[in-house]
């Protein structure tokens, strides 16, 4: 490029406030794709690469100074600025700008956003920062302005929290707040509030740590109550001093760590209660306050995990029978937190603190919490066990299954947990739907180990239905002992619903066990009572539990289904269901649709043989008449096993051969035929040779040269005959010496098997009596004719009046004479 107008130097600012020459190009604006807007693009003079690409935003406040030189902000501490050599060029850029955001050239800034000389701010690239007023109480107003103005430019922000961090402000701002307190000066209060509000959004933890210093946080917190939107000051420290109490259920005897804990209390009652609810904008402003929190709590997880004689003195109170209630319930509560807080910990120290807490003991401490009466200090012990299961299952079932080798079921960890589930107070059943999450997990293979010397998943299952799963069903077997529910309220339905759910994922996971433990008990009988229920979402979740198991297609749940008529209760409910569309209805009808599309043979034979009466007139899906045809189906090729192999042969074969290959077989078949073939040999020869033959006889060239016959000769040879009555001719092939084929018209003719025509040596083929037909008579080589039957009544027909005559001999072998 030689055009100087648009030549320019880019310049950035550095993280110390200075300007950084970026390179010297020539600007150019157009439409990026990729930033989906009309961009800035900067290409450098030397070498043609890109040093600037920066999308213009409608939002984004541009400065036109000097006539050569555009200032704006690309992101929060990114500035740039674009020097012109020509005035020209400036001018052009510029439009393009003032176009794309809708303003007037004429002006020197797009957006009013702040009152503040972008000239300055360029040319004195070296200043110090904004010069702050005398702290004095007639100059709070000026203050107050200074700071509104200076947030919405992350320069000034920048600017002013350095000036009120090298003058120590904030301590001359807190004399101030107690003199005007003194004086009930409320003028000079809500300038204070609007000051130190103004101060947490500069997001500065240097400013953060002076504040939240243990002589400057409550006056902090004091200058936050004079909100002037509020008719009368908050009481945030009366509560903080008099409400809230610091209790120490295990003596700190680190001073550092209680100053720590006293100060996080404090900073998060600022954040969540004192400081106004942050706009959109003002958000991101507070990112310090929250990391700031962040990793004190960090700090304290670690200070406390530390110090191993307060760890040890915790758990040996949690577990001492002397222990007073009152007491329990706060180190119950005191370790709960302290899980709460191990959640801020990064993934290798969060190994190391539930280790530690592993180490001494918080299991055999859970299991004796769990244990007691006090309905809140087992919510808070099911928190902290609902930590430990997130955190590690496998640490949780490793204890489990060494735990019952000392001690009865019905006081395992695991029965325990159970137990609580099934006798949850709740009327919505909030905790039960917890434990059985937990369950839930600690039954998932998926985040079982497999080691080369112990496998957890057979280990642990194992373990878990031999001393926990009769605790799990328990209320389900209690309840379902008629053919309806004894009990059927909400809660107890609703009970009965966890329970069913976490039994379908049994189901779906646990193969064998499960399987044992539904076929031994009888389980899925039990479940099906529920359909009877009231609660329709108890009835989809027993109707859910039958559809896992049909869906597993498993040969042992279909016998123990069939040999019990469990199908029974399903089409009950769906019969009392009537015509009413529902998603009861949708179930059902879905299950009897699977067992169709999947063909599951025994089932479906089942289905028919029991219940079609009761289905029958069921039209407005077509599911239990397909069925039906499933069955029907499936009878006729039980019946008759040779047609359903040939129909497989045709099915796969009939239109995948090319025609050249088949007239190169076609004629193969005659040569070898007839080289073969001599006068007088017999009809039926013995089966080895019958057998080494048919290896080398494909069938399917035998009945496309039979069809290929068919097509040609079918309208000459019917139109002439008489079929005495009969819709499908068969013929009867009659066979001699002699190089001439003949069909004859005797008295009794045979047809060729139609479950596999033309077979040479099908076992049992035999020839079957039809009425005469009319003789065809066809001179010079062989000829292979017969009747294919596409229509399944006529093979029924055939069977009713058959009789059986001597075995045919191959086609592909016999000779047809005159």
């Amino acid at each position: 490029m030689t055009d100087t107008r648009r030549r320019v130097k880019v310049y950035t600012l550095n993280e110390d406030r200075q300007w950084d020459d970026r390179g010297t190009g020539h600007v150019s604006s157009c439409y990026v794709e990729r930033l989906k807007g009309t961009s800035l693009l900067v290409r450098a003079e030397s070498d043609g690469s890109l040093l600037l690409e920066s999308k213009i935003n409608p939002n984004t406040a541009y400065q036109k100074q000097q006539d050569t030189l555009i200032v704006w902000s690309e992101a929060e501490n990114y500035d740039l600025a674009l020097s012109f050599q020509e005035k020209a060029g400036c001018d052009e850029i510029w439009e393009k700008i003032c176009q794309v955001q809708g303003k007037d050239p004429s002006v020197d800034i797009t957006q009013e956003v702040v009152d503040e000389s972008e000239e300055e701010r360029f040319d004195d690239m070296s200043s110090p920062g904004l010069e702050l007023p005398p702290c004095e109480l007639n100059r709070l107003e000026d203050l107050a302005e200074l700071v509104a103005s200076s947030l919405p430019s992350p320069l000034r922000r920048e600017k002013l929290a350095l000036a009120v961090e090298n003058e120590g402000y904030i301590r001359k701002l807190l004399e101030l707040f107690r003199v005007c307190e003194d004086l009930e000066n409320s003028e000079g209060l809500h300038h204070l509030y609007e000051i130190i509000k103004g101060i947490f959004l500069l997001n500065r933890t240097a400013l953060f740590e002076v504040m939240f210093s243990d002589e400057c946080i409550m006056d902090v917190i004091g200058c936050l109550e004079f909100d002037p939107a509020l008719p009368q000051p908050r009481r945030h420290r009366e509560f903080l001093t008099k409400t809230a109490r610091f209790k120490e259920v295990i003596p700190i005897s680190d001073p550092e760590l209680r100053q720590k804990i006293h100060q996080t209390y404090r900073v998060q009652y600022i954040q969540d209660m004192v400081l106004p609810t942050p706009s959109v904008f003002e958000e991101n402003m507070l990112s310090t306050l929250h990391s700031f929190i962040f990793f004190n709590k960090v700090e304290i997880v670690g200070m406390l995990q530390d110090d191993e004689k307060f760890l040890t003195d915790l758990f040996a109170q949690l577990t001492d029978e002397a222990t007073e209630d009152d007491k329990r319930q706060e180190l119950v509560n005191f370790l709960k937190e302290f899980c709460a807080f191990s959640q801020t910990l990064q993934p290798q120290n969060r190994d190391a603190f539930f280790k530690t807490l592993s180490n001494m003991g918080i299991l055999p401490a859970l299991e004796v919490i769990l244990g007691m009466d006090d309905v809140q200090v087992r919510g808070a012990a099911t928190d902290i066990f609902s930590y430990l299961v997130e955190y590690n299952p496998s640490m949780v079932r490793e204890f489990v299954m060494q735990e019952s080798q000392q001690n009865d079921d019905d006081i395992l960890l695991i029965n325990l947990i159970i137990e609580h589930m099934i006798c949850d107070t709740d009327p919505e059943l909030g905790g039960a739907v917890q434990l059985m999450g937990l369950l839930r997990t600690l039954l998932d293979p998926e985040n079982m180990l497999a080691t080369a010397n112990k496998t957890e998943k057979t280990e642990f299952l194992s373990f878990f239905y031999k001393h926990c799963m009769h605790v799990l069903s328990a209320p389900l077997l209690a309840n379902t002992t008629e053919e309806k529910p004894s009990k059927d309220d909400f809660q107890t339905a609703q009970l009965l619903a966890l329970i069913l759910e976490l039994l379908t994922f049994c189901v779906e996971h646990h193969t064998y066990h499960i399987k044992n433990y539904i076929i031994n008990k009888d389980i899925l009988r039990r479940v099906l009572v529920l359909t009877a229920s009231q609660h329709a979402f108890l009835a989809l979740c027993a109707l859910r539990f039958m559809r896992r198991i049909v869906g597993l297609k498993d040969e042992f749940y279909n016998r123990y289904i069939m040999r019990n008529f469990l199908f029974e209760p399903v089409v009950k409910a769906f019969r009392n269901n009537g015509s009413r569309y529902n998603l009861l209805n949708s179930a059902i009808i879905e299950m009897f649709e699977y067992v169709r599309v999947e063909d599951i043979k025994s089932l479906t034979a089942h289905i028919v043989e029991n219940y079609w009466k009761s289905l029958e007139d069921v039209d407005y899906v077509q599911t239990f008449k397909g069925l039906k045809l499933r069955y029907e189906q499936q009878r006729e090729r039980q019946d008759n096993p040779k047609l359903d192999s040939m129909r497989s042969i045709l099915r796969n074969h009939r239109f995948r051969r090319d025609a050249r290959t088949l007239e190169d077989e076609e004629e193969m078949w005659f040569n070898t035929d007839e080289d073969d073939l001599e006068d007088g040999e017999a009809v039926v020869p013995p089966s080895d040779k019958m057998k080494s033959e048919e290896d080398l006889m494909e069938p399917i060239s035998k009945f496309m040269e039979r069809k290929k016959l068919k097509d040609t000769e079918d309208k000459e040879v019917l139109g002439k005959s008489s079929l005495s009555g009969r819709q499908n001719p068969s013929f009867k092939l009659s066979f001699s010496g002699s190089t001439k084929t003949s069909l004859a018209s005797p008295p009794q003719s045979a047809s060729l098997n139609p479950g596999s025509p033309g077979s040479p040596g099908s076992p049992g083929s035999g020839a079957r009596s039809s009425p005469p037909t009319t003789a065809v008579t066809t001179k010079g080589g062989l000829v292979g004719l017969v009747d294919y039957p596409d229509d399944d009544e006529e093979e029924e027909e055939d069977e009713d009046g058959e009789s059986k005559e001597d075995t045919l001999p191959p086609t592909k072998k016999s000779k047809l004479s005159s």
